[in-house]
């Protein structure tokens, strides 16, 4: 028997919050961190971000006793992994504990802008996550997983095949980003940047948003059904379509749908947490996989509208965000939506919804046609 896989402490440090229950609650009453920005850097072009207070982490860190010459996105980070492995109670100094960071940029704050102190090899994502690591004393080479938009649900897909595997008992999984002119200029050559708030889904949807979130699962593997949430399964598919556009019959998609679905006890699906970006061609993609999977009369919430995209931390903030709305019996409004916009009328909606069910997907797709999809499933 595959060994079980629970998450037994989460934490979302964001804009709307500093733990995960704040971010919730803020959420559920509609709140927004999104912001509109005129400039940033030598980029004159207006845009939509969700952007986190440098003096709150700072202070945060303070509270928290992180001490060191570390990065904004370092200290992200740890704010993150820190609240969630004194919530779970672990030793996180084991060689029984595995460190995976999930991140698509890493330490950009670096690119030609040394900081006193630092060491220029931290822009490579294997040094910083070596930062974090050494911080809790561990002895393991953490992992780094860096697969565009869909890293934090492959983060937490790695955790469960190494956990899986027997040579580790538990995995903290933690992803994070932050957002600056070169990441913002990147996404503005593509034409995917609004200058509004994003509209996932809706008729007039005029492209993504980005932000800035650190979220951390830790994970743990046990042999017998101790109760809680279990991350049941997992599915990871390329459908190799296009460097920035998504399959037109959102094929990957599909196929990671599929693949969770057989673990998946319909009648209790609550919801599927969908990636949401707002851009014309994602959300066209997403409408097709969920039809063709035979789910467009199931619950779907995003979160885009609230958080931004946050990248490397999307696929764990927004599983944790989902496990808390379950919990509460509740469909998470889609920040933003107004009116259908996709081919297939997914089940969206502007307003929070009750729900039944004890099981959600999150499900997640990327550049360079990669495709993911998780399902959770809360135990008593």
């Amino acid at each position: 028997m595959a060994r079980l896989i629970r998450c037994i402490a989460d934490n979302v440090v964001s804009p709307l919050g500093l733990d995960s229950r704040s971010n919730y609650d803020s959420v559920k009453a509609g709140k927004s961190g999104l912001a509109r920005y005129e400039f940033m850097g030598n980029i004159t072009t207006p845009f939509v971000l969700s952007r986190m207070d440098r003096g709150v982490i700072d202070a945060l860190c303070g509270k928290l006793g992180i001490k060191g010459n570390y990065t904004f996105f370092e200290k992200f980070l740890l704010c993150s992994s820190v609240q969630a492995v004194r919530e779970s109670g672990i030793d996180a100094s084991s060689e029984r504990v595995l460190f995976i960071v999930s991140t698509t940029k890493g330490n950009t704050s670096l690119l030609g802008q040394p900081q006193d102190g630092v060491a220029d090899e931290r822009v490579l994502l294997g040094k910083a996550a070596h930062e974090v690591s050494r911080f809790f004393g561990n002895p393991n080479s953490p992992l780094v997983v860096c697969n565009a938009c869909i890293s934090g649900v492959c983060a937490q897909i790695e955790a469960m095949r190494a956990l899986r595997s027997g040579r580790y008992d538990y995995a903290v999984v933690i992803g994070a980003d932050e957002q600056s002119p070169f990441i913002i200029s990147g996404f503005l050559s593509f034409k995917a940047i609004s200058d509004e708030p994003c509209r996932p889904f809706d008729k007039e949807r005029k492209g993504l948003n980005l932000g800035e979130c650190a979220a951390t699962v830790v994970l743990e593997a046990s042999d017998e059904i101790k109760g809680g949430w279990e991350l049941v399964c997992g599915a990871i598919r390329n459908d190799a379509n296009h460097i920035s556009g998504p399959s037109r019959t959102g094929e990957g998609s599909y196929l990671a749908l599929m693949e969770v679905l057989k673990e998946c006890r319909r009648e209790e699906l609550a919801f599927v947490n969908v990636h949401g970006t707002a851009t014309a061609y994602n959300d066209e993609m997403e409408s097709i996989a969920l039809y063709r999977a035979g789910l467009i009369d199931v619950p779907v919430t995003g979160l885009k509208g609230y958080y931004g995209h946050t990248m490397g931390a999307a696929g764990i903030m927004e599983s944790i965000l989902s496990m808390y709305a379950v919990r509460d019996n509740t469909v998470l409004a889609t920040g933003g939506y107004r009116e259908q916009g996709v081919t297939y009328p997914v089940s969206v909606s502007s307003e929070v919804r009750v729900c039944n069910g004890s099981e959600f997907i999150k499900l997640l797709s990327g550049f360079g046609g990669s495709n993911a999809a998780l399902l959770y499933r809360f135990v008593e």
